[in-house]
């Protein structure tokens, strides 16, 4: 967290932001996390500091931050990225490995040039769900649509694997391996300003391990103009695919609504999107799945019947 007793005037990270406007955003729009009963992982952990390796300390609930500023529309304007990250000791999902780094992310607004007076108001915000995998599902959506806009969103976070969500409902869109069962809210320990890549911060020297890409996320913006172009084009209740063309088997829009609420409110239209987008995976996959056994049995049958059992489900 940020050292008590700094002068306001320090900028640690030397990005232009001094430290108090940044922990102050970070505590501001820090993210209400959904965790799975189901997680095998305990909890976020809190990383040993000064070391170059990334060694979990405890498993505790820490959340990691960064901040740095961002161009907006108007020069008049300043912005700011904040990310959030988790960081877990391992995946226990399919596939698993240890180390696991996880965010989500927020771009934020000031009323004013003073960054110390201003109020910061959230304009969209972004998880990282197998970011940069074919099963990428990362999804990106205005800040109003999620009612965000001076305070955190809410995520849920899928149990073992750790893909980030800004609706329950998504965590069960991406390949299959996402479970968000049973959430509970997240008690986080405590925030702790990670820095820059080049001047970290609070001894978080492991952020440059090239045993999880980290670093790379930190170096990179979850806002590109082509995104928000792309989301802002859609209906403002709408949440977007970050990279729509990534999977074959998603869409563009995610899901319509927020709360289970307004799904039932929300009439036929949204329930046609969700259940629109649920059919045609599901058609795709029955075809898919059909003309997979229909090779397989011609493949067979003109081996001869080397073949007893019967080409089908298991």
């Amino acid at each position: 967290m940020a050292q008590a007793g700094l002068p306001t005037a320090s900028d640690s990270d030397s990005d232009g932001i001094n430290d108090a406007v940044e922990q102050a955003l970070l505590t501001q729009f820090a993210p209400t996390f959904m965790i799975s009963s189901q997680e095998c992982s305990s909890l976020p952990a809190q990383f040993a500091s000064g070391i170059l390796s990334p060694t979990v300390q405890t498993e505790n609930g820490t959340i990691y931050g960064e901040v740095f500023p961002v161009k907006t529309s108007s020069a008049s304007e300043h912005g700011a990225e904040i990310h959030f990250y988790h960081l877990w000791k391992q995946d226990c999902g399919a596939h698993g490995h240890p180390l696991d780094a996880e965010h989500v992310s927020v771009l934020v607004q000031a009323s004013n040039n003073d960054l110390s007076s201003a109020t910061w108001r959230a304009v969209y915000w972004y998880a990282a769900a197998h970011q940069n995998t074919v099963c990428d599902v990362s999804q990106i959506s205005r800040a109003s649509t999620l009612g965000a806009e001076n305070h955190g969103a809410t995520v849920w976070i899928s149990a073992g694997k750790h893909a980030s969500f800004l609706n329950e409902t998504l965590c069960e869109r991406g390949c299959g391996g996402d479970v968000c069962l049973e959430t509970t809210p997240l008690f986080i320990s405590q925030i702790v300003n990670l820095g820059e890549p080049d001047h970290p911060m609070n001894g978080s020297l492991w952020i440059m391990s090239n045993g999880w890409p980290l670093a790379a996320r930190m170096n990179s913006t979850d806002f590109p103009a082509t995104a928000i172009s792309r989301l802002n084009s859609l209906p403002a209740t709408d949440i977007a695919w970050f990279n729509p063309g990534k999977h074959p088997m998603q869409g563009t829009i995610a899901i319509s609504g927020l709360t289970a609420d307004a799904l039932a409110n929300s009439g036929h239209s949204t329930a046609s999107a969700i259940s629109v987008g649920q059919d045609s995976t599901g058609n795709a996959l029955k075809r898919s799945y059909r003309n997979t056994v229909k090779a397989l049995g011609s493949a067979t049958r003109s081996i001869g019947r080397a073949f007893s059992s019967t080409v089908g489900p298991k």
